[in-house]
């Protein structure tokens, strides 16, 4: 059986909101921090024109319907001819992004800030948290759980008779950490909130792989079936404007 604990006002003042006050000051703290370690690198104009490249065959195949056969067909010619085609990339040409990022210092530094600056912080934080706070039940959750959640709320707490629904202090840092994206949106803007589980997918990321772009693009140019319909415009236009007289 379960036993209720009875929590004390005092953790309420001394650890729950310290400890919640806390992990958003740091949040910002490192939001700002990171914005003035974010060097701004001059584009690529390689990279710019395929990127303009791929943003002009998905209007093509978005528009596709809006235009004569003669015209769409000499366009796709136009992007996916296999000797000079604009999405057409030659065998052995194709960018690697990763090496691209080892080739490239300035890169490589930026992915390393951006890894310290969530990296440093956390480690900083959970030390502290574990230092003077490990130990307490800060907080309950008002409906039940089931045995499966014992070991992410109850981080720190070995007591097999406490209520799933109680929060120790430590495992109130986690949740705090990976639950507070829609109060940073609210602060920093929907473009600026820190996601730190966002952030440790990205540390394997290599960057813009532009070959797999421009070739998927090509494919769908390819299998594109053209259905023009203009043609049935002026059938359809009449047939709505009899249903509207009836």
């Amino acid at each position: 059986m379960a036993e209720d604990l009875v929590l004390d006002t005092a953790i309420r003042d001394w650890v729950l909101i310290p400890l919640s006050v806390v992990m958003v000051l740091i949040g910002i703290l490192r939001y700002f921090v990171s914005k003035l370690m974010r060097s701004s690198p001059s584009p690529d104009a390689k990279i710019v024109k395929e990127g303009q490249v791929i943003i002009r065959a998905r209007n093509l195949k978005a528009g596709a319907n809006f235009i004569p056969l003669r015209s769409f067909r000499t366009r796709r010619l136009y992007f996916s001819n296999e000797e000079n085609g604009l999405l057409h990339v030659p065998k052995g040409q194709g960018t690697n992004p990763q090496a691209q990022m080892f080739s490239d210092p300035n890169m490589a530094m930026d992915m390393m800030k951006k890894n310290l600056s969530m990296i440093i912080p956390q480690a900083l934080t959970f030390a502290w948290v574990n230092f003077f706070f490990s130990g307490f039940v800060a907080a309950k959750i008002p409906f039940p759980l089931t045995q499966r959640f014992r070991s992410m709320l109850q981080n720190g707490i070995d007591l097999s008779t406490v209520d799933v629904s109680y929060v120790s202090s430590r495992s109130w840092y986690f949740l705090n950490l990976f639950g507070l994206r829609g109060l940073f949106s609210l602060i920093l803007g929907d473009e600026n909130a820190i996601d730190d589980t966002q952030r440790m997918m990205q540390m394997g990321g290599f960057g813009f792989d532009a070959s797999k772009s421009l070739g998927a693009e090509k494919d769908g140019l390819d299998i594109i079936q053209h259905d023009w319909a203009l043609p049935r415009f002026e059938q359809r236009a009449e047939s709505v404007l009899r249903k509207l007289v009836k």
